[in-house]
């Protein structure tokens, strides 16, 4: 091994410092604590899951995918997102359990980077399945879980941005009958943010003006609940029809959730997971730069485990509702210590062990291993010298 491999991480990969790591431990207790409240049960799954089962249905490119041969022969795959293999075990060893099931899960997921780039190849996720309820019941019920939980960590500023993928399917066959080409590159266009070469698209397509206007029109239905009368008079197919009514239901019961303040509408709204079937979100704060959470409804997932059940959920980036948290508030205050000395150090110890029973985290340390005293304390909520306590010695 060179001197240089020593001491780097395969690409996109991250050490988690005590630090950053107490940050993570706050966020996702108070997440759990929030989603089993709520009823829902936490579970883990394999790291490693077979390429012809979980890696196919996760819908991750598979040029994204890290993968590995067992001593079988049998093409391995890091798991690249949680709801796959939880649909696995949904449809093996849960199914017999009546649904709906509500299911939690904190883990790591792996995606692999062709460059840096500031994208993390692995990263962890908190979130919920909610399976076997088809109702906008049940798609209230996630985005208002959603909200607590990011409530409960202290978040203050964010955004749920609702769209319908039913909706913009439904529009596009309207105004493009049988061209899939041309779908599928204005749904990659939206699913990148890339407006500018969606409008230029759209400007290159045969079709008529008014096509066309209504094709740009999509960009505009972001906003308020006034989007839905806006979308109605744009598409009038039946599932465009039927995608406005489980927004506005929708929408009706986030207000008797009273979490509505936090949602948005964006009709043009695509997800780059390719299972999603109706609503679905994603999730913003001021300070990240990047998708915060995100999730939907995904109905066509567990029939491809031979289950018949609908489901909805949502996924939480852990470091990035950090990185949220990080000048909003402090999560964790970190322990006391006490500084002692040969002559204080049974007293010391007689005091942390008081401390901690009342809750405390505290550090007994030797001051003949502390070359900088005034440092080696700003590390801590607290300092105190006990070695000084009672005069010279």
């Amino acid at each position: 091994m060179t001197k240089k491999l020593m001491f780097e991480k395969p690409l996109g990969m991250r050490d988690t410092l005590p630090f950053f790591h107490n940050k993570k431990e706050h966020v996702r207790k108070n997440m759990a604590q929030v989603i089993e409240s709520h009823g829902y049960q936490f579970m883990d799954t394999p790291l490693v899951e077979y390429h012809e089962t979980v890696g196919k249905m996760s819908a991750t490119h598979d040029t994204h995918l890290f993968k590995l041969l067992d001593q079988q022969g049998h093409t391995l795959v890091l798991r690249p997102d949680m709801t796959a293999p939880i649909a696995r075990v949904a449809a093996s060893q849960l199914k017999k359990e009546g649904f709906p099931l509500r299911l939690a899960y904190d883990g790591s997921v792996f995606r692999a980077q062709q460059s840096e780039a500031g994208k993390p190849a692995q990263f962890e996720q908190v979130g919920t399945e909610l399976i076997g309820d088809h109702s906008s019941y049940g798609d209230a019920e996630v985005i208002a879980l959603l909200i607590d939980s990011l409530k409960q960590t202290g978040l203050e500023e964010f955004v749920i941005t609702v769209g319908h993928i039913g909706y913009v399917r439904s529009l596009f066959e309207e105004l493009l009958p049988g061209d899939q080409d041309a779908v599928a590159a204005l749904l990659s266009y939206l699913h990148r943010k890339n407006y500018v070469g969606y409008e230029k698209y759209v400007r290159s397509l045969g079709v008529s003006q008014e096509a066309k206007d209504n094709l740009n029109a999509l960009l505009r239905l972001r906003g308020g609940e006034g989007v839905f009368e806006e979308a109605r008079a744009l598409s009038k197919g039946q599932a465009g029809l039927k995608a406005m009514n489980d927004l506005k239901q929708l929408y009706r019961t986030l207000q008797e959730y009273e979490v509505a303040s936090f949602v948005q509408f964006d009709l043009n709204l695509i997800s780059h997971m390719d299972y999603y079937t109706g609503i679905l979100f994603e999730g913003y704060a001021p300070n990240v730069g990047a998708l915060l959470c995100n999730g939907g409804r995904y109905d066509t997932l567990l029939p491809s485990f031979e289950l018949n059940a609908s489901a909805t959920g949502f996924a939480v980036h852990v470091e990035r509702l950090v990185e949220a948290l990080d000048g909003a508030s402090d999560t964790k205050e970190g322990p006391l210590c006490l500084l002692v000395d040969d002559a204080t150090f049974k007293a010391g110890l007689q005091e942390a062990a008081r401390l901690r029973q009342q809750g405390e985290q505290v550090v007994i340390q030797h001051i003949d291993q502390v070359a900088d005293v005034e440092k080696f304390s700003l590390k801590f909520k607290t300092a105190r010298e006990m070695y000084k306590e009672g005069g010279d010695r």
